[in-house]
């Protein structure tokens, strides 16, 4: 095995915890903003009801769209298009945050945004998965 074969092993092992880590996160997050009482577990939720409804089904299929794809090897390029989409949900919700004068909040989002573009540039390019033929 050379040095870069182990390299691309571990970039794929890397990825996939972090694949698998995110789509805990969302699907968790997602339940919680769908199925919880409105006053659990985000403050935010009491004034925004549709949007959490909204918000919770977008992190629902983020947690699916980040994994799925590349487990079943079908379509394997939606998982990057997955992560694009979470860095994109991520900076809208720093930007409501901000909105709210909740910019002391951001933190984890910009962990996420900094996590899924790792994942779309790993999958791009460092260890990219075919489909199944």
């Amino acid at each position: 095995m050379t040095v870069e074969q182990k390299t691309s092993k571990a970039m794929n092992i890397s990825l996939w915890i972090l694949q698998t880590l995110l789509a805990v996160t969302f699907i968790w997050a997602g339940f919680m903003k769908i199925f919880q009482p409105i006053d659990l577990p985000f403050p935010w939720i009491r004034d925004n009801a549709n949007l959490a409804l909204i918000t919770g089904g977008l992190d629902l299929l983020a947690g699916i769209g980040i994994t799925l794809p590349a487990l079943l090897r079908i379509k394997p390029q939606l998982t990057i298009y997955a992560a694009y989409g979470t860095m994109v949900l991520m900076v809208a919700a720093s930007i409501f945050h901000i909105s709210r004068g909740e910019a002391k909040d951001i933190g984890f989002n910009i962990f996420i945004i900094v996590l899924a573009a790792f994942i779309a540039w790993g999958r791009q390019k460092k260890a990219p998965l075919t489909a199944k033929d």
